[in-house]
């Protein structure tokens, strides 16, 4: 499946949409899944950032997440850092096993971030 992400850069008015894909539908998903998606919006993000630039290693620290739910049905998963955020989603899974899916990936992975 295939799922939009709105980024928005700082030093800009405006966000953009891309799309997160080859996941798998979210009611399936597993750690694994989780790690995919949030790579993916980190990549997404630095290619907004670095348009046509040489796709760069993503390492999962650094950044706050949050999952919210999304007034339409399901949640979203968005992260903030320092050159901008992106939201991703909506998603049909339950917000409390993805905050414990994002909670489990980030740990496994010594990343520094937080959770609010």
């Amino acid at each position: 499946m295939n799922y939009p992400v709105d980024i928005w850069l700082r030093g800009t008015d405006y966000a953009t949409t891309r799309q997160i894909t080859d996941v798998s539908e979210a009611t399936a998903w597993t750690d694994a899944d989780v790690e995919s998606v949030l790579k993916q919006m980190l990549r997404a993000m630095d290619r907004e950032r670095n348009p046509g630039g040489e796709e760069r290693p993503v390492f999962l620290r650094g950044f706050s997440w949050i999952v919210n739910p999304y007034d339409e049905g399901g949640v979203v998963l968005a992260i903030e850092l320092q050159t901008g955020a992106a939201i991703a989603g909506p998603f049909s899974i339950d917000r409390r096993a993805l905050e414990s899916m994002v909670t489990r990936v980030m740990a496994r992975r010594g990343s520094s971030s937080e959770v609010h």
